[in-house]
C-alpha cells in the first residue's frame, strides 16, 4: 500500500476518558441502560459532563442508537454521529472515526460506546439461526449447508489449515494463548476469570467446541457496556487523566473478504484484512513491531491471536506459538476477551489506555506504545496508542 500524502491524523486526538459497567452473565438491565452507565462513567473519568459532548460513534450492531443514548444520557446537540459495520471489526474504527471528527474540527468531544446483553440476551456464539435475505446472507449460503453455522466452526476451518501447514500440535500452539489470557485475568477484579488461572493441562482437557477449538480457546459471552471519550490531544492535557494519544488508526478489508467465511482465498493461514491494517499503522506511525511495549490483540478465539502476531511482523509465519510461549511481548494484560469479558474489543482499548496511564492491574513498566486490534476474520481496524510527551 502506498500513500500520496502524509498521515494527518496521528497525534491530533487522544482518549481522555474510559468507563464501563460491571461485566456479568446477567446484567438485569436494558442495553440502553448499560450504554448510558458506560457513557457517564467515561465522562466522569475524563472530568467532563454530558453537556461537553457533541459527537457519538457506535457499532451498527448496537441496539441503542446514538440519538437515543444522547437523550438518555443528558447530552444536548450533536454535530457528528456515526456507526461502523462488521461486528468486532468495528472496535478500533469507532475511535478512528471519532479522532477524524476531532482532527477536522467537526466535533470537539466524541463518545464512542458499545453495550449489549450478549449472554442473557442474544448470544453470538449460538451462530446463525436464520439467513437474512441480503448479499451477506447469500455469501453465508456457501458455508451453512455444510454445518458451518457458528463463529467457532468458521474459525476452526482456518485454524485446522494453519496448524496443518506449519506442523503444529493444537494444544501446544493454542494453549499458551489461553493460559496467558487467564493468567492476566486472575489479577483483574473485573474479569470473569479473576483468581482463576488455568494450566496447559486444563486447557487440553476442556471439551471440544469445533476441532481444533476447545472450550478454553473461546472467548466469554458477556453482558456489559464500555465507553471512551475522544478529544484533541491539546485539550486532553487539561483534563482529569493522562491522555492516551492516538498515534495511528486504520481500517482494513482483504481481497475476497467475507464475514468470517473467507474460505475461497488462496491461503487460509493468515488474516489478510489485518495485514492491510498492519501496513497502514506501521507506515503512518513510522514505528516497527520492536517498538511496541504491549499488544492488546482481539482474542475471540486463540488461533487468530497467533495469526495477528504474524501479520504484524512480530514473528515469521508459523512462529507465533513459540513467540507467545516465550512471552516476548506482554499480551492482553487485562485478560482479553478470553479472560476478562467479551465487549467486542472495546474493553481492550480501555486496557491500552490504562497501560499508558500506568494503572493496569498487570502494568508493564514504562509502557509508552500500545497496539490494539479489532475483530479478526471480518473487515477490521487497529490503533497505535502512545503516551503523551
Amino acid at each position: 500500500m502506498s500513500r500520496s500524502a502524509p498521515d494527518r491524523l496521528g497525534g491530533r486526538a487522544a482518549i481522555a476518558g474510559i468507563g464501563a459497567t460491571k461485566f456479568s452473565k446477567d446484567s438485569g438491565r436494558s442495553e440502553l441502560k448499560l450504554a448510558v452507565e458506560a457513557v457517564h462513567a467515561a465522562l466522569d473519568d475524563a472530568g467532563l459532563t454530558p453537556a461537553d459532548v457533541d459527537g457519538m460513534v457506535s457499532f451498527t450492531m448496537d441496539t441503542s442508537p446514538e440519538i437515543t443514548v444522547a437523550q438518555a444520557a443528558g447530552i444536548g446537540e450533536l454535530s457528528f454521529f456515526s456507526r461502523i459495520h462488521y461486528g468486532g471489526g468495528a472496535a478500533c474504527a469507532t475511535v478512528q472515526q471519532a479522532a477524524m471528527a476531532v482532527a477536522t474540527g467537526i466535533a470537539e468531544t466524541v463518545v464512542v460506546y458499545r453495550a449489549f446483553n450478549e449472554r442473557s440476551g442474544r448470544r453470538f456464539g449460538s451462530g446463525v439461526t436464520r439467513r437474512e435475505p441480503s448479499a451477506e446472507g447469500v455469501a453465508l449460503g456457501w458455508a451453512l449447508p455444510y454445518g458451518l453455522l457458528t463463529p467457532a466452526s468458521w474459525v476452526a476451518m482456518a485454524a485446522q489449515r494453519y496448524l496443518h501447514t506449519y506442523g503444529l500440535d493444537a494444544a501446544e500452539a493454542l494453549g499458551p494463548v489461553a493460559v496467558t489470557a487467564r493468567k492476566h485475568a486472575a489479577n483483574n477484579p473485573n474479569a470473569y476469570f479473576y483468581e482463576r488461572p488455568i494450566t496447559l493441562a486444563e486447557h487440553a482437557a476442556s471439551r471440544w467446541i469445533a476441532e481444533p477449538l476447545r472450550l478454553l480457546d473461546c472467548c466469554q459471552e458477556t453482558d456489559g457496556g464500555q465507553a471512551l471519550v475522544i478529544t484533541s490531544a491539546e485539550r486532553a492535557r487539561d483534563l482529569r487523566q493522562k491522555p492516551a494519544v492516538i498515534t495511528a488508526a486504520a481500517q482494513g478489508a482483504g481481497r475476497a473478504q467475507e464475514q468470517m467465511t473467507s474460505f475461497y482465498r488462496d491461503e487460509l493461514t493468515g488474516l489478510p484484512e489485518m495485514g492491510v491494517v498492519a501496513r497502514q499503522l506501521w507506515q503512518t506511525s513510522g514505528l516497527a513491531p520492536g517498538e511496541v511495549d504491549v499488544g492488546i490483540l482481539y482474542d475471540h478465539f486463540t488461533p487468530f491471536v497467533l495469526m495477528q502476531l504474524e501479520e504484524f511482523g512480530f514473528c515469521g509465519p508459523g512462529e507465533a506459538a513459540a513467540f507467545v510461549r516465550e512471552e516476548r511481548l506482554p499480551l492482553n494484560t487485562h485478560g482479553g476477551q478470553l479472560g476478562e469479558a467479551y465487549l467486542h474489543g472495546m474493553n481492550g482499548i480501555a486496557e491500552g489506555v490504562r497501560q499508558l496511564r500506568g494503572s493496569s492491574v498487570n502494568q508493564v513498566p514504562d509502557a509508552a506504545r500500545v497496539l490494539v486490534t479489532a475483530g479478526t476474520g471480518v473487515p477490521t481496524s487497529g490503533l497505535l496508542l502512545g503516551a503523551d510527551g
